[in-house]
């Protein structure tokens, strides 16, 4: 009778629960691990090519071509060592396993003057370049948080200074 007790109260209701809690979604199986915004984007190749893009309407862009220490900066380095730099550097600052071994944004941008005209001027080139490659709203918003994010050590000049 002890035997029926026990199986009737406690090892079926016991075994009825594991079998629920073994079948019920868990949240990671509701919530699947989110891509990175590295994988989001297409990874290394799909970065390159919009950094590629990107960088050539830099190098066009008048309002930038204004200011002579960009120009200079310009033809001292390659253009593609800078599109390089910045695709490793897109890349980690994404989620991908590139590594950025480049300078600080500060101490690679510091004595270019770089002004909130110019900021705005090269941030307008960046999102010509995500609707090109149609970039989704909510990537191009993560993106352009990470690039506003750097605007502290790259604008360091009044429109006054330039």
């Amino acid at each position: 009778m002890l035997t029926k007790r026990f199986f009737a109260r406690i090892f079926l209701p016991l075994t009825a629960a594991l079998v629920l809690w073994n079948t019920t979604p868990t949240f990671a199986q509701e919530h699947p691990q989110a891509k990175s915004l590295y994988d989001r984007l297409g990874g290394v190749y799909a970065i390159a090519s919009v950094v590629d893009d990107f960088i050539e309407r830099l190098l066009v862009n008048d309002v930038l071509n204004a200011n002579p220490r960009i120009k200079e900066a310009r033809d001292r380095v390659p253009k593609a060592g800078l599109k390089y730099r910045v695709t490793s550097l897109v890349c980690q600052v994404t989620g991908g396993p590139e590594k950025y071994d480049g300078r600080s944004m500060k101490d690679a941008h510091a004595h270019l003057y770089i002004t909130e005209k110019q900021w705005q001027a090269m941030v307008a080139d960046f999102k010509v370049t995500l609707n090109k490659f149609k970039v989704p709203a909510k990537e191009q918003g993560e993106l352009i948080a990470i690039v506003e994010s750097t605007k502290k050590d790259i604008v360091v000049a009044s429109a006054a200074t330039k």
